[in-house]
């Protein structure tokens, strides 16, 4: 079995006046099929900047990024946006969920983005599980910050993306929240078979996956299984 994602020394530096500021420094990692891999850190390690280069947000500074057998670094702005449409779903710590529409219309309208039109019966079935079928009409403000992040999540898998990239998806909820969140987003690990990388600073969130990678300074610095 092939990797879904793999990266080879992976460096992102940034320029500050003179400065150059080393984001990663050679980061080399394996995802396969069907893992949910914790990334955690403290903050300022890099994390959240792998989390964007994988997904093709950011582009590398030198290095590799293979999603899907598809490589990244060697893409075009356009081409990165069309891989990102068909097989990333993001969840971040802000819902990103648009104010105007109603739970309903936020997970539809990512649906036809992708481009394969709306499909009843996966609507159903993403909503379903999420526990969001009473929910529907409600627009974000209506619902609580655990509702929105369902909400975000079934946008980020309604249209079955290869992987699901979670940033901090918890880190504006509260404990009942988040629980129910990081137990959800095992179960489409476990149920569904979804493969999801998720970057985060808290030890117990990092557990709800199979295995953790620790960062520090820009580098990977051990990993461990966890199930």
């Amino acid at each position: 079995m092939e990797p879904i994602l793999k990266t080879e020394n992976l460096w992102k530096v940034y320029r500050q006046g003179k400065v150059d500021v080393p984001a990663l420094r050679g980061v080399s990692i394996e995802v396969m099929p069907g893992e949910f891999v914790s990334i955690m850190g403290p903050s300022g390690c890099g994390k959240s900047t792998m989390l964007h280069v994988i997904g093709g947000l950011a582009r590398a500074t030198r290095g590799s990024v293979l999603l899907d057998g598809n490589n990244l670094t060697e893409m075009s702005d356009s081409a990165r946006t069309l891989l990102r449409r068909h097989k990333v779903g993001f969840v971040f710590q802000r819902f990103n969920l648009l104010p105007t529409l109603d739970a309903y219309h936020n997970i539809a309208l990512a649906q036809h983005i992708h481009g394969n039109g709306f499909d009843p019966h996966r609507f159903e079935a993403v909503t379903s599980l999420l526990g969001l079928s009473g929910r529907l009409k409600h627009r974000p403000s209506e619902l609580s910050g655990g509702e929105q992040q369902r909400v975000a999540i079934a946008r980020a898998i309604i249209s079955e993306p290869k992987i699901v990239l979670a940033d901090e998806p918890t880190g504006n909820l509260d404990t009942k929240s988040s629980d129910t969140v990081l137990g959800l987003l095992r179960s489409l690990n476990k149920d569904l078979g979804q493969t999801i990388v998720m970057i985060t600073h808290n030890p117990e969130a990092a557990e709800y996956g199979n295995r953790v990678l620790h960062m520090r300074d820009g580098q990977v610095v051990d990993g461990i299984s966890i199930h």
